[in-house]
């Protein structure tokens, strides 16, 4: 039986290493945890929230492309508002618009190489009634 511990990253394939970073750490505010960029477009960099890590990896030849049906990292952020309006003011493409649910807020925005992200934020537990 297999038996997982955590998840120890979720990984993203993008074309242009230099591309993505200017998106992930120019538009959406990332700080490199670690990076190997070989100045070429290729190479990997790693991005951590706490115990979890984005990691985005350009690799020579057709390895691991990136593709708009992959699958989505959600990204709880502090403020949705203010998140969205930071990416609507960058430009960043929607490829779902911002909506609620009976449990979050979130959308889905697309990185240059058209990876999707979720923009999250869980909405906040429902009061107690009193007894």
């Amino acid at each position: 039986m297999l038996k997982v511990q955590e998840i120890a990253f979720v990984g993203y394939p993008v074309t242009d290493l230099t591309k993505a970073r200017a998106f992930y750490e120019g538009v959406l505010g990332f700080t490199p945890a670690m990076c190997h960029d070989q100045g070429t477009g290729k190479g990997f960099v790693e991005y951590e929230f706490g115990p979890h890590t984005l990691s985005l990896a350009a690799l020579e030849g057709d390895q691991w492309l990136p593709s708009p049906q992959g699958p989505s990292a959600a990204l709880e952020v502090e403020d949705f508002d203010a998140a969205v309006a930071h990416l609507r003011e960058k430009g960043v493409t929607f490829k779902m618009e911002p909506f609620a649910s009976p449990v979050c807020r979130l959308c889905i925005i697309a990185d240059p190489d058209g990876n999707q992200l979720c923009i999250h934020k869980r909405n906040p537990p429902p009061a107690s009634s009193p007894a």
